[in-house]
C-alpha cells in the first residue's frame, strides 16, 4: 500500500510564502501523476495544482501565477510553493497521487496552512 506524507503547513501572514513537500513511500513514484488538493471548513476539496509523469503541469485558476508544483523522481517527492499567500488559501492541503493506467491513487493525510494576519 503506497503511503504518502505532507509536511510544511504552518501559520503564515498574508503576502507570505510557504513550500510544502510530499514524501512518496512503497509505490513506484515515477508511473503517478502528482497532485495537490485543498479543503476548506465547510467547502468541498479542490484541485489545487498537477504535475504528470511527464512533467506537464495544470493549475486551478485561483492559484495561477502564485503557486508551483514540482516533482522529483529521484528523491520520490511533490513539492507545491505557494506565494502572495491569501486568507482564501487558508485549508487543509492534501497530496495525491494517481496511476492513470489503472486509477489506483493514494492519498496523503494533509496538512494544515492558515493565512492569517
Amino acid at each position: 500500500q503506497g503511503q504518502l506524507v505532507e509536511s510544511g503547513g504552518a501559520l503564515v501572514q498574508p503576502g507570505g510564502s510557504l513550500r510544502l513537500s510530499c514524501a512518496a513511500s512503497k509505490f513506484i513514484f515515477s508511473r503517478f501523476e502528482m497532485k495537490w488538493f485543498r479543503q476548506a471548513p465547510g467547502r468541498e476539496r479542490e484541485l489545487v495544482a498537477s504535475i504528470g509523469r511527464s512533467y506537464l503541469t495544470n493549475y486551478g485558476d485561483s492559484v495561477k501565477g502564485r503557486f508551483t508544483i514540482t516533482r522529483s523522481n529521484q528523491e520520490r517527492t511533490s513539492s507545491l510553493e505557494m506565494n502572495d499567500l491569501r486568507p482564501e488559501d487558508t485549508a487543509v492541503y492534501y497530496c495525491n497521487a494517481r496511476n492513470p493506467l489503472d486509477a489506483v491513487e493514494y492519498w496523503g493525510r494533509g496538512t494544515q496552512v492558515t493565512v492569517s494576519s
